[in-house]
């Protein structure tokens, strides 16, 4: 019959201990045939080893059985803080009907609990974005036939009624993004691309655009490397971070834009480093940058929801990377990515080849 509770598995352990201790002595003299009482103290000596190595491994075996699970379980949580969601620990705790064998049933149910909860969430995110799309495209048409018949004095209000319908037909189009980004990418869609070139097409469009508000985008650093993923949807998540950082940037600024190769043969990565010299970001706010909705409390620069970082975070996961922000040295904010770099076949699609001939001189 199974020991239900752990107290009792300890207090069995220790019963057990003292009378193996006492065996196990009484077993070592007999054996190398030492009298008990030998006035050389041998048979003390021996009764001591005896029963030490019969404590030191019955407390090995006793830890062992308790911190495993224990371990198990931080290791499943910080998974499941990654976005792992599926994350479970039944494989270790088995038939166990202890106190451990419990919270690890328990930490299943909240975990399968949390699970459906957040795919609960996603799916009616992307229900109700795509009920919202008809509606937001009869209502397009329908100010296109107002603008027939409206007066001068009207036109101003059609056009503010276009420019909310069109401010909220993006905010629907970056809910189906990330509820796309939610499901995964495919293995076949990946295809190997340079990082830098993609990096050199987002620095010059950007910047184009900038240029216009009197900022611009520079690349200060850029070093060619080769990633697994989809370009397009790299450089969708690289130029989210860039557009945010130029609306934060003064006029007459840059936004800086760095790629570097760092890491050893075998494990080498490639950091993206996006820096604006704006006003930052409180130190206690940085991690919620790239939660969903989530805005900087008195940030009233552009019109953003909030999903653009966070459709970031979901791309570089999907590359199989990280992303961090700080406050960077000197003022302004500094978003860090970091993504493997492809390994083995490391051809490059032709599309690409054939812009790394046009960019040469």
């Amino acid at each position: 019959m199974a020991i239900r509770s752990l107290f009792v598995k300890i207090l069995a352990c220790v019963i057990i201990i003292l009378l193996l201790v006492a065996a196990a002595a009484n077993l070592a003299t007999r054996l190398l045939g030492i009298p008990v009482d030998d006035p050389q103290n041998v048979a003390f000596v021996v009764r001591v080893g005896a029963a030490l190595v019969v404590v030191i491994a019955l407390c090995l075996w006793l830890a062992r059985h308790i911190t495993l699970p224990v371990a198990r379980i931080g290791a499943a949580s910080q998974q499941i803080a990654t976005g792992a969601l599926s994350t479970r620990v039944a494989d270790v705790f088995g038939s166990r009907r202890d106190e451990l064998g419990q919270l690890g049933r328990d930490f299943d149910l909240m975990a399968a609990q949390i699970e459906t909860l957040m795919a609960s969430q996603r799916r009616l995110i992307r229900d109700v974005s795509h009920e919202l799309r008809s509606p937001l495209a009869r209502l397009s048409i329908a100010v296109g036939l107002a603008r027939r018949d409206a007066s001068l004095g009207t036109q101003a209000q059609l056009d503010r009624i276009e420019q909310e319908a069109d401010q909220l037909n993006r905010l629907i189009g970056q809910l189906l993004a990330l509820a796309r980004l939610d499901t995964g990418v495919e293995p076949s869609q990946q295809t190997v691309f340079d990082l830098s070139i993609v990096i050199d097409e987002i620095a010059a469009d950007s910047d184009f655009e900038a240029r216009a508000t009197g900022r611009g985008v520079r690349i200060v650093a850029s070093e060619q490397c080769l990633i697994r993923g989809l370009p397009e949807l790299m450089r969708s998540a690289v130029e989210n971070v860039v557009r945010n950082g130029i609306r934060h940037t003064p006029q007459g600024a840059n936004v800086d834009i760095a790629l570097r190769v760092s890491g050893h043969d075998g494990d080498e990565r490639a950091d993206i480093s996006v820096r604006d010299y704006g006003v930052g970001v409180p130190d206690e706010l940085l991690s919620r940058l790239f939660e969903p909705f989530y805005r900087v409390p008195g940030s009233s620069i552009g019109a953003g929801a909030g999903l653009g970082l966070a459709i970031t975070q979901r791309a570089v996961q999907i590359h199989g990377g990280s992303i961090t922000a700080i406050n960077a040295m000197g003022g302004g904010l500094a978003v860090m990515m970091s993504i493997p770099i492809a390994h083995g076949d490391v051809r490059t699609n032709a599309s690409q080849q054939d812009r790394r001939i046009e960019r040469q001189p």
